[in-house]
């Protein structure tokens, strides 16, 4: 099974934001325990969706400015608040902004919307490769991966891309 917690991304400009939404299936089975008779999304869920968002954005970026894609592990939140619940069905509008960028880790700004209220923010930090990678298979292996789920969420997903190729 794989955690995929982010439906669409709708903008993503290298080096500075990207927005996306996610809905979470109200009949999902954690919704019975979380919380019974008033489901609410876990705020775990809520900033991981946003760390996928972050992650796709940072991928992106380091790509094009350095040759190669990371693999970015969420390390550490700062300022985690939230605002209000997120019921099942409702769909979080997600921003992220990238605010450092270093070889070895990068930070983002973060915040999940619904209907236009805040409802999460965070800064989360991320460290690149914090596992070391078996080889430059496996490297090509998680880009491959990582450039195919890039496609699949965001439509815009540059042509140019397909130059990247060796």
């Amino acid at each position: 099974m794989r955690w995929r917690l982010v439906d669409r991304i709708d903008t993503l400009v290298s080096g500075e934001t990207a927005t996306g939404v996610m809905t979470y299936d109200p009949s999902l089975p954690l919704f019975q325990d979380h919380f019974p008779g008033f489901p609410v999304v876990p705020g775990v869920l809520l900033l991981e969706s946003l760390a996928q968002l972050s992650g796709k954005l940072i991928g992106f970026t380091v790509r094009e400015q350095r040759g190669d894609w990371p693999f970015p592990i969420i390390s550490m939140m700062n300022g985690v608040k939230f605002r209000r619940f997120v019921k099942p069905a409702q769909t979080l509008q997600m921003e992220t902004q990238l605010t450092s960028l270093r070889d070895e880790m990068a930070v983002c700004r973060v915040r999940g919307k619904c209907d236009g209220k805040l409802h999460v923010q965070a800064e989360q930090i991320f460290v690149f490769n914090a596992v070391p990678l078996e080889g430059e298979g496996e490297q090509e292996r998680v880009e491959r991966l990582e450039r195919a789920e890039l496609a699949r969420l965001w439509s815009a997903y540059p042509a140019s891309i397909e130059s990247w190729e060796s």
